[in-house]
């Protein structure tokens, strides 16, 4: 049994442990939840084994049907222009590239002429085509290569990206590799899109294979037990099966990203691993404590289930702040991602008990510790297991002995790791996202290495209402003069409007190109009306689409954030405590992001090219999900403190005390999810790789500084301080407040200063015993 000095005037040290034992099993008031799951957990188990079953079959083919885009505001002046142009100039918007490579041969040779015509000829025919132009029917400069040896073939193919990625599918076989004198590449935009949503679907299922094992061994090491080992790991199938058929049917209504499917996996085990770590544990401790299987169920659904429910909601907060950004990039990871927070809480509160309802003290079966003991010494292997959480309680009495020290050092070391943030650009996603071999990167390459201008960077303005030729060359005049404009083609016109494609003289999506996408929508356009797209033109509404909407969910996620805490503790300065602490520890996360994403240090070592910039919507994505995590790792670390607190008012034994609980179960559930979201950073996709990477040293940051280190330095410094809050609060909280800690009865809580009341030390420097419907138990878990 660990050990804490005790409080003033008590002899010798305090035990921090389970505490006493139980007295008797004693009666046992059952609530309507606890009834519902324990009354027929057979049932149960079968309900949940059909549920799941249909989920698999609802959600079969859910990665098919997402979509890999999502970064663009549909609401945007660029989304506007691009759906205008590709209604009445497909040939303006291609999104399909043949590269066209004649060799030796220039692509100028008749052989070669003659082959890409047919090619060309066979490409317009194909159902879903439209727009086809070629550099052998333009000889425009911008489809022929400064060597002379090859020239693209561009189209475009309809519909939205799941009609686009099945036409590609029925006809890049037919038109990729040799075809007589030339050789053929399929790439463009669907093609890149296309490609990566396989790499994902593949990625995502090896680093499933990768995760589950591993997961399964750091469980076994954890609980002993190979049998409480497996059931976190259930839990979490379902809700990753369970999240998948929600995903299904939000396809048939709106558009989701490939990449939620990651998030689905990671937050799927991480969520249901945390939650049925802190039931199993605290059923097996109150097994230990002499209660019957019914008795030991109904008290963990009433403490470490309120806990469970209350985590979730604060993780589910915070995902949901996505839904307030237009892109369905960021969206899609609000839908699953409370999606699967809810079905890891409702699997972990009403299937996991079931199980434990079924199973009682075989939980504990196939103790594996237990085997390796008996190789040891047959006495040891006779001996209680020893009590864990004595060195959390040393260790915590180490960071509040020098406060100041932890704290001060701690802050600076966090904030020096986020300094590289301050110099992030934000950029947009392209090729470079896929391994160095995928077809259509090496075709994007080609034509960025090899044409003239900036392919891809180019920018439309589209110009509406009656015009003159008088009044379009005009308006060319006034964009070839603006700063930043290389060359100036069109109009095509058609009808009521027309185009011009404007090519910067600088890179795609620069400082300059995005300059020169201002200064384009501010340029007087006499009775036209214009408005500017293009791939500069998409970062620049994305970003002031997210700076628009930011601050919206910074509020939801702390005004929401604050209210739960307060909920959970009520004090006005944990609520606050919490919010800061949770967001110090992301600064490491994206610190690190710029200076290896970005800057590209580590690039070779982990397999990525670097672009010089970030996808304008990940760190928004990273912050939301990371922050959640954090919160659920501090609403495990805070209840405990404050169970302990409301039992003996002694604020820094309450501190030691609920480190020593949940020190160790906090670390390895942060070092499960860790490595759940290592292996999603294995993915060949960039921007999977960093979110994974990312996401998992935020978590460990968050597990072994910030709780470990900064939240007892901090309680330390503001003592008693930390649990005041007005009277008109504590009014409120005692109305309507949680706490993962069990009711008195009537009667029996006491005040402080008297017996049984908050700051009453136990005789002999026990921890006092808490009272439940007459029966003396711990409330240790």
């Amino acid at each position: 049994m660990s050990e804490v000095n005790g409080p003033p005037g008590s002899s010798g040290p305090q035990p921090v442990g389970p505490g006493p034992q139980r007295v008797g099993p004693g009666p046992q008031r059952v609530g309507g939840w606890t009834r519902f799951v324990t009354a027929r957990p057979r049932i149960a188990l079968l309900a949940a084994l059909v549920i799941t079953a249909l989920a698999v079959f609802a959600g079969s083919g859910v990665a098919d049907r997402m979509g890999s885009g999502g970064w663009q505001a549909p609401d945007a002046e660029s989304s506007y222009a691009t759906e205008a142009l590709e209604r009445e100039f497909p040939a303006s918007q291609p999104n399909l590239l043949l590269l066209v490579d004649s060799g030796t041969a220039s692509v100028d040779d008749p052989a070669v002429a003659a082959e890409a015509a047919r090619l060309t000829e066979r490409l317009a025919a194909e159902q879903g085509i439209s727009g086809v132009t070629s550099y052998w029917q333009t000889k425009a400069p911008a489809l022929r290569a400064e060597d002379g040896r090859e020239a693209l073939i561009a189209a475009r193919i309809g519909g939205d990206e799941t009609e686009a990625g099945e036409t590609l599918e029925r006809i890049a076989p037919a038109f990729a590799g040799e075809s007589g004198p030339v050789k053929v590449s399929v790439g463009g935009p669907v093609a890149v899109q296309h490609e990566m949503q396989t790499i994902i679907q593949e990625d995502l299922l090896r680093a499933e294979l990768i995760a589950l094992p591993v997961t399964l061994v750091l469980l076994v090491m954890v609980f002993g037990s190979a049998i409480a080992a497996m059931l976190p790991l259930l839990v979490g199938i379902v809700a990753i099966l369970g999240t998948n058929a929600v995903l299904r049917g939000l396809t048939e209504f709106t558009d989701v990203s490939v990449f939620a499917m990651n998030l689905t996996t990671a937050l799927g085990l991480g969520l249901a691993i945390d939650y049925a770590l802190f039931i199993v544990r605290r059923f097996r401790e109150e097994l230990d404590a002499g209660a019957d299987t019914r008795t030991a169920v109904g008290t963990t659904l009433r403490t470490a289930g309120r806990t469970v429910l209350f985590s979730a909601l604060t993780v589910a907060v915070s995902l949901s702040a996505m839904l307030v950004f237009p892109q369905y990039f960021l969206r899609s990871f609000a839908y699953a991602g409370i999606a699967v927070v809810l079905l890891a809480a409702a699997a972990a509160l009403i299937l996991l008990p079931a199980a434990l309802m079924l199973l009682g003290p075989r939980v504990n079966a196939l103790d594996l510790r237990r085997l390796l003991r008996r190789r040891r010494s047959t006495a040891v292997a006779q001996a209680p297991v020893p009590e864990t959480g004595k060195g959390w309680a040393r260790f915590a009495e180490l960071v509040m002995r020098r406060a100041p020290v932890f704290a001060i050092v701690t802050t600076v070391g966090l904030v020096l790791l986020g300094l590289p943030f301050l110099g992030v650009k934000f950029g947009t996603a392209d090729d470079r996202q896929l391994p160095a071999g995928a077809e259509s990167r090496v075709v994007q390459e080609h034509i960025r290495e090899g044409f003239p201008g900036s392919p891809g960077g180019g920018l439309e303005m589209l110009v509406e209402g009656e015009g003159t030729p008088a009044a379009y060359a005009a308006l060319k005049d006034r964009i070839e003069k603006a700063p930043g404009v290389l060359r100036v083609e069109g109009p095509v016109t058609a009808d009521s409007a027309a185009y011009f494609s404007v090519l910067p003289d600088g890179e795609a999506v620069g400082e300059e190109t995005q300059q020169l996408v201002r200064d384009l929508r501010a340029m007087p356009a006499d009775s036209f009306d214009t408005s500017v797209t293009g791939t500069a033109a998409v970062l620049v509404d994305s970003k002031d689409a997210i700076a628009d909407r930011l601050p919206w969910a910074i509020g939801i996620i702390v005004v929401v954030t604050l209210l739960l805490v307060f909920l959970l503790t009520g004090s006005v300065l944990i609520p606050i405590q919490a919010v800061l602490l949770n967001a110090l520890s992301l600064t490491a996360m994206f610190g690190a992001v710029v200076w290896v994403f970005q800057d590209g240090n580590l690039s070779g070592i982990l397999a990525f090219t670097s672009t010089g910039d970030i996808e304008t919507t990940l760190p928004v994505l990273m912050f939301c999900v990371a922050f959640g995590l954090s919160m659920d790792y501090g609403v495990f670390l805070l209840s405990r403190i404050k169970e302990e607190y409301d039992r003996t008012g002694d604020h820094e034994r309450s501190v030691t005390f609920g480190l020593s609980r949940t020190g160790g179960l906090i670390t390895a559930a942060a070092v499960i999810l860790a490595v759940v979201m290592v292996a999603i950073g294995t993915s060949r996709v960039t921007n999977t790789k960093m979110l994974g990477l990312g996401i998992a040293l935020a978590v460990l940051m968050d597990a072994m500084v910030i709780r470990s280190l900064l939240v007892p330095a901090v309680m330390k410094l503001t003592g008693h301080a930390t649990w005041w809050a007005p009277r008109p609060l504590r009014a409120f909280h005692q109305r309507f407040g949680l706490s993962e800690g069990e009711s008195a009865p009537a009667g029996s809580s006491g005040t402080k200063g008297e017996p049984g009341g908050p700051g009453e030390p136990a005789a002999d420097g026990e921890i006092p015993e808490a009272t439940r419907d007459g029966e003396k138990v711990t409330t240790g878990a």
